[in-house]
């Protein structure tokens, strides 16, 4: 079986394919050009993250695939129906990197509660306010999670040590209620949720999702954390809230102008999404980090180590 990786992985996953049996060729600045021209007629395995979508175009041009390894967990690069259609078989390993995000999403809430940036940069200025800095206790709060999957357990796990109430709300998942975490309706969810954290797909249901009417169904005004994808958050209506004191602080990961690939800000359309963006860069409350939650020494090697669990599982000698 032949495979081509289209995009920087551990070299685990490589590593483990050829010791059996399969042909590993790394393709790593193939074009999609190049692809619809038939550069991969023969493979009959792919490796890729988000540098390039696998749309129905693509599948045509690769008539053996039988497989495609998403190293990560969103899988919108990939069009599922078209694969589905095709009995090709989607692999992701959103396990790889949950600790990771699960410990980021934490990170980022101790450092708004305990107000951490702001201590930081004041002692760094030789300047000594400690009423200033007189912070929250993050398990005094109830903190809702929406979007049960993997990630969103993962948090939960983090969370259960620091004793705040944990509820989780999932439109597609149900009996999921642990030692962990209460599941409850949408309904409960806005009403009792005073930190949320938002762990769903990109999808064409959740792209946009959280808008000013969503954010209009809480009871409480609320913390906001998104380490999902940029585009499940209409930012302009985000930063409405915060103005209104509707949201009183955010940390996003991920931004709704991030690049189809991932890898930086180059959705920058129009000049109100400039003006949103320079609101989102010069606000007090708002944290932010490059898309980096699931980005650590450990996830790298395990995102590979789980997909060549899942690869070696169904096809393996």
């Amino acid at each position: 079986m032949r495979v081509a990786i289209l995009d920087t992985v551990h070299p685990v996953l490589k590593t483990r394919l050829i010791e059996n049996g399969f042909e590993c060729e790394e393709h790593l600045l193939l074009s999609r050009t190049e692809i619809q021209q038939g550069n991969l007629r023969d493979i009959q395995g792919i490796v890729l993250r988000s540098r390039i979508r696998i749309d129905d175009q693509l599948l045509d041009a690769m008539p053996q695939l039988q497989w495609i390894a998403r190293s990560g967990s969103g899988l919108e690069n990939i069009n599922l129906q078209a694969a589905k259609s095709r009995d090709i078989r989607v692999y992701n390993s959103p396990e790889g990197n949950s600790d990771a995000v699960g410990e980021h999403v934490l990170g980022m809430l101790l450092m708004i509660m305990h107000k951490l940036r702001s201590c930081d940069t004041s002692v760094h200025e030789k300047v000594w306010e400690r009423e200033k800095h007189r912070g929250m206790e993050l398990g005094s709060k109830t903190i809702g999670i929406i979007g049960y999957g993997v990630m969103g357990k993962a948090l939960a796990t983090k969370l259960r040590g620091i004793g705040c109430k944990i509820i989780a709300y999932d439109k597609y998942t149900t009996g999921f209620s642990d030692e962990y975490v209460t599941e409850v309706t949408e309904e409960e969810f806005f009403r009792r949720s005073e930190i949320v954290s938002v762990h769903l797909p990109l999808t064409d249901e959740t792209n946009g999702l959280i808008d000013a009417a969503w954010i209009a169904r809480f009871s409480n005004p609320f913390i906001f954390v998104n380490s999902a994808r940029g585009p499940v958050v209409n930012t302009k209506d985000l930063l409405d809230a915060l103005d209104a004191n509707q949201v009183t602080s955010i940390a996003l990961d991920v931004l709704e102008f991030e690049g189809r690939s991932l890898e930086g800000l180059t959705s920058i359309g129009t000049t109100d999404d400039e003006k949103t963006l320079t609101r989102l860069l010069e606000s007090p409350n708002v944290y932010l980090s490059p898309h980096v939650a699931g980005w650590t020494t450990e996830s790298y090697f395990k995102l590979s180590h789980y997909l060549a669990d899942k690869i070696l599982n169904d096809y393996s000698n």
